[in-house]
């Protein structure tokens, strides 16, 4: 009897020291689930806002995309952003009507807005600079009209966005013809690292996707990996050869999917490169606004935040000699993009037929720098 009084007590004893070690655990626990929840508080703090320059904000790309811009679709739903908006002396009315739409929208992301002709004011600071500014093609303005009166416009903000942008700006340049614009503004900013002076060439790139989907019947987002090789409009080359559509969870070759050759030797190249022209003359403007101001959203979307694993897009970029395109052009290759740093997909291969197409818009884009550097004289 005495033997099972004592084992009786030695249990409730281990009972005690075991519910004992249970809180101490508990205690742990709770601790460290604070100390993660303290950690975390700091990555969920606000971010400081960044300032986006848009220039040429009341044309109807610029229209298009700074509520885009306020709303985070460029730069994501939890990034503040302050927009400075920058026009030409004659839109000012224009200029201020769009910032007080802007603020009375109460987006939750928009700080603050500036609205200005002056570009000292507007440049200063700027994180991102959206170039829209600029002419047009349009019907009786051919090439060599269209580049003097450009030159002129990114020879003048380049200084400025040199002197006054933030250290790490990243620039992207919409309005044609936007490879070359791109480079005079690079040559008249020298200082702005050549990474980070880029054209849009995501507009054809998401065409070329769209086609692609709607040949197939599957949803745009499905299609991946196609590639706009040279220029923004003209000789510029969509190269399906690398492209994948996933159907049914299976990722195919494009070509297998779509056994058409000549429909991607003709109607699709075709498509590609005048979709935009089309576009214009059906609704009797000068611009594919929201698609531009979309597909400009997508490009530094991506430059900011990378490109998907296995997933690559067109950019407009400093050419470093890759797929023999020659150095010190504003080129559109293949890029991947991670930690806001681009680089050119390497080791793709080239079929004869792409070869050709590359060095044609090579050779289109060198003229037009001819021409432009000729418009500086």
């Amino acid at each position: 009897m005495e033997l099972i009084i004592d084992l009786s007590v030695f249990r409730k004893i281990k009972y005690l020291e075991l519910l004992h070690k249970g809180h101490i655990v508990l205690v742990y626990i709770a601790l460290y689930w604070w100390l993660i929840r303290y950690i975390w508080s700091f990555f969920k703090r606000v971010k400081e806002p960044m300032k986006v320059l848009v220039k040429g904000a009341t044309g109807q790309i610029g229209y298009a995309i700074v509520p885009m811009i306020a709303r985070g679709i460029m730069l994501g739903p939890d990034q503040p952003v302050i927009l400075h908006l920058l026009d030409t002396e004659q839109t000012n009315e224009a200029l201020n009507s769009l910032k007080m739409e802007l603020l009375g929208s109460a987006f939750p992301l928009l700080k603050q807005v500036v609205a200005t002709n002056d570009n000292v004011e507007a440049c200063k600071d700027v994180n991102i600079a959206i170039m829209i500014a600029g002419y047009s093609r349009k019907d009786g303005l051919d090439t060599k009209d269209l580049m003097s009166k450009n030159v002129s416009i990114y020879k003048d903000v380049a200084s400025v966005l040199e002197q006054h942008a933030a250290a790490d700006c990243k620039v992207l340049v919409v309005t044609n013809p936007a490879n070359t614009n791109a480079l005079i503004l690079k040559q008249f900013a020298p200082s702005i690292p050549e990474e980070n002076i880029t054209c849009l060439t995501r507009l054809d790139h998401n065409i070329a996707l769209s086609l692609i989907a709607e040949k197939v019947k599957v949803p745009v987002s499905n299609v991946k990996n196609v590639i706009i090789w040279g220029n923004h409009y003209a000789n510029q080359y969509p190269d399906i050869n690398h492209a994948t559509v996933t159907i049914k969870n299976e990722e195919k070759p494009v070509k297998e999917c779509i056994p058409d050759d000549h429909w991607f030797k003709t109607e699709f190249i075709t498509n590609v490169q005048q979709r935009g022209a089309a576009w214009n003359r059906s609704q009797k403007s000068t611009n594919s606004a929201v698609s531009c101001a979309s597909a400009a959203c997508d490009h530094i979307h991506d430059w900011v935040y990378g490109t998907p694993k296995g997933k690559w897009v067109s950019m407009g970029v400093y050419s470093d000699g890759s797929y023999g395109i020659p150095k010190d052009i504003i080129y559109s290759f293949p890029v991947k993009c991670e930690k806001g740093k681009w680089s050119i997909v390497q080791g793709l291969t080239i079929d004869a037929l792409t070869r050709q197409k590359m060095d044609l818009a090579a050779k289109d884009l060198e003229e037009e720098i001819s021409m432009a550097k000729s418009c500086l004289d």
